[in-house]
This record gives C-alpha cells, structure tokens and sequence, in this order.
C-alpha cells in the first residue's frame, strides 16, 4: 500500500514537472498551426469573389440581423462596430494578411490573436454560412492563442536563431501598440462585452510582459513563472485540441450507427446523387454504381470513427487508423466537393502525427528546398539536413537542444521529451520565445 503511494506519487510529480517543465509537442503544434493558417486562408481567397453575399452587406444576413443575434448571444465579431463597406473590406484584409502571418510564424503571439479576431468575426457576422469545417477552424482558432505554435518551422525561429530572441526588431512593439490602442478605443466606447475585454486585455498585458522578459533576457523567478504558465497553457491547449478531435470522431460514429442507412450500408450512395455533392459527376456515378464499394465505404467510415480514441494508447494501430482517415478526408474533398472542411479536419488530425515522421518530413522539405535554392551545391557528403540549424532540433526527435528551435531557448541539462498518452510524442526543446 505505501509502495504504491509512493508509486503514485513519483508518476504524478513526473507529470507535473513535465506539463511545467517545458512546451510539448512543438512539431504537432507547428502543424496544427500551419494546416488551420492554409485552410482559412485558402477560403478567404477562393471566396474573394463573394466575400459581400457571404459576410458583407450584400448577405441575405443583413447587418440588423446579425446585430441583434449578437447582442442576444454575446458572440464576438467586429464586423458589428460599423455597417460601412469600408469596413468589412478591412477586416477581411487584416484576416487574410493574419491567415498569412500565422502561417509564416511571423510575430505569431499578436498574429494568432489577430487570426482568431478574424475568424470570430467573420464566422458569428452570418451565422448560416458554416460547415463542421468552419466549426473545427473557428474553435481551434482559440485554442492556438493559448500555444507555442511557432517553436519549430516558423520565422520567429529563425529569427531568434539568428538574432538571439525572438523579441528582436521593431516590428512586435509597433504591432503591440497597434493593438492596443485598438483594445483602448474598444475599452472607450464599449465595443466589447466584459468578457471579451478582459480575455484581450489579459492576453494584450502577457504579450508585453513576454517581450520585456525575452528583449531584457530576464532571469529569476519572475521568468520561471512566465515559464511555467506557458508552458501550462501550452499543454493544455494542446490538449484540448486532441480531446476536441477524439469528440468529433467519436459522436460522429455513434450517430452514425443509429442511422438506418449507416446500419444497411447505403448512406454513401446518397449524397453522391446529390448535383450539390458531385463535382465530377463521372466519377461519382462511377462509385455510387458499385454496391460492394458503397457498403464497405460506409461501414468502414463508421468502424474506424468509432474505434479511432480507443486506439490512442496503440501508437502503430493509431498511425494506421490517422493515416486511413486522412485518405478518407481526401475522398470526401474529391468526391463530395468539400475541400475546406477536409483541410481542416487533416489539419486537426496532424495533432496525433508521430514526432519521427513529421522530422523526416521536414528534412525532406529542407533538403528539397535547397536544391531549388541552390544551397550546399556541389557538397560531396550525403544531405542529411544537419547543415540547417533548424535541423539541429529535429536531428533526434524530442531532444532538448539550447536555443535551436525555439526562440531564446535555454539549455536544460537531461531534459527529455515524453508524449502526452496517445498523442505527440517528442516534445523538443524547452523554450520561451513562441
């Protein structure tokens, strides 16, 4: 009984100097930020066109409407402070030019908060323009405020390799104070509920505190603190983004099983009769006129919904079942026309992608990418990426490597990366830049 106490005890303070410790998961979270950044700005750029009858004044959701849901739910959007065209075309500017910041890992603090204000705003102004991939986007759009997303595969990492913070340059404090002179003159003229206001705020007082903290190299225990509440936030938001990824799977498999068409094998065959659903009608008929293929589909959908969180914890049945569902995303955007809503739900997936593979991955791109540039041409030894300092991180999944990829890193003697159960595994270096 005390052995297993004591057991007990050592396993949970492992955990909790592991949650404090250090930022998990940089690989899946730089993922998860680069596929969410791409789908929303794909969107916004293919509905460019539109982009007044979906969101704008020239919406069958006109302004009055969208002004009295709002004040009755209390849902975030800007788009609400003025019904000017001027101002709906600014707002879908800045969300584009965020979708774009967040992708590069550009400033990815202030650009993450700017990308969630964009895509609340955009989303709760028509409220029946969405999908279960705009849903997906508009809540992980949240949860990357509270992440070190930018720690590998971002310009903030380079920028902090290069210059020894990622706090370097002119332009955080110019767009910390454009920020918050934005947040003042919400504050003034009462733009924002006391919730929205506060969670700003908070969130507008942590970004200075970290620049002062990396810009001024800070030490003690002030820096500890900042350390471990971001890392804290970190970890849970990551978290919460695999917990949200498992729900979707999960309820979306046992609906499906109290479906009458899911039970008999025929709810594919459907949708893809459908001129709404067919963008290549050849190739849907061609699959609807196959029975075999249209029951073995639907229950093979419904089969690895259902078992996908219970496989968490069996790394290779996982691997198998992440990659079977990936393929069938891709089906949906090619079969059924829904390209958006398959990038997110891939990109929400990438959260469960190995460490290992998503290394190797990345020295491929490398290794491609400088063999368009021309870089270490002419080189007899084998590329193997090491030339790139950011490969000195992703050289060994899950080591901990002083200031490599992560901005202003510090050195942490033994560190290790551990996964979080069945989810990333390798979680790099400890850092305080991102």
């Amino acid at each position: 009984m005390v052995e297993g106490v004591r057991r007990a005890r050592a396993a949970f303070g492992r955990a909790a100097a592991q949650a404090t410790g250090q930022a998990l998961g940089p690989h899946q979270s730089a993922v998860v930020r680069i596929g969410f950044a791409a789908t929303w700005l794909f969107f916004l750029l293919r509905e460019f066109p539109h982009r007044a009858e979906l969101y704008g004044p020239d919406g069958p959701w006109s302004w009055d409407l969208a002004q009295r849901l709002t004040s009755s739910n209390g849902a975030f959007t800007v788009l609400m402070w003025s019904d000017a065209t001027w101002w709906f075309e600014t707002v879908y500017a800045v969300s584009v030019l965020a979708s774009v910041g967040l992708l590069l890992g550009w400033r990815t603090r202030a650009t993450s908060v700017v990308f969630m204000a964009g895509v609340l705003s955009l989303q709760n102004r028509s409220v029946f323009m969405g999908d279960g991939g705009d849903n997906v986007i508009h809540l992980v759009a949240i949860y990357l405020v509270l992440t070190r997303c930018a720690q590998v595969w971002s310009l903030d990492a380079r920028r902090a390799r290069r210059l020894g913070s990622a706090a370097a340059g002119a332009a955080g404090p110019v767009l910390w104070a454009v920020l918050g002179a934005v947040l003042v003159f919400a504050a003034a003229t009462d733009r924002f509920g006391f919730g929205w206001l506060a969670a700003f705020g908070a969130v507008w007082v942590g970004c200075g505190l970290w620049w002062l903290a990396d810009r001024h190299e800070l030490e003690g225990e002030g820096r500890a603190v900042l350390d471990v509440l971001a890392n804290l936030l970190h970890n849970a938001g990551l978290l919460v983004i695999m917990a949200e990824v498992c729900l979707i799977y999960a309820t979306a498999g046992w609906y499906k099983i109290q479906g009458s068409r899911w039970q008999d094998g025929t709810a594919l065959y459907y949708p893809l009769a459908l001129d709404y659903f067919t963008p290549w009608p050849a190739l849907s008929a061609l699959v609807a006129g196959s029975g075999t293929l249209v029951m073995l589909l639907s229950y093979g959908t419904v089969a690895v919904q259902v078992a996908f969180p219970f496989t968490l914890f069996n790394r290779r049945i996982k691997n198998v079942l992440l990659g079977v569902m990936m393929l069938e995303h891709v089906g949906i955007a090619v079969l059924l026309g829904l390209p958006f809503f398959s990038m997110a739900m891939i990109a929400a997936d990438a959260v469960f992608l190995p460490t290992a593979f998503l290394v190797w991955t990345g020295a491929r791109v490398r290794a491609a990418r400088r063999r368009v540039t021309g870089r270490g041409a002419g080189s007899s030894r084998p590329d193997t990426g090491a030339q790139d300092p950011e490969a000195v991180d992703d050289a060994v999944p899950g080591a901990a490597v002083p200031g490599a990829a992560v901005p202003g890193a510090r050195s942490v003697p033994g560190a290790r990366s551990e996964p979080l159960p069945g989810g990333p595994a390798g979680a790099g270096a400890q850092g305080r830049g991102t």
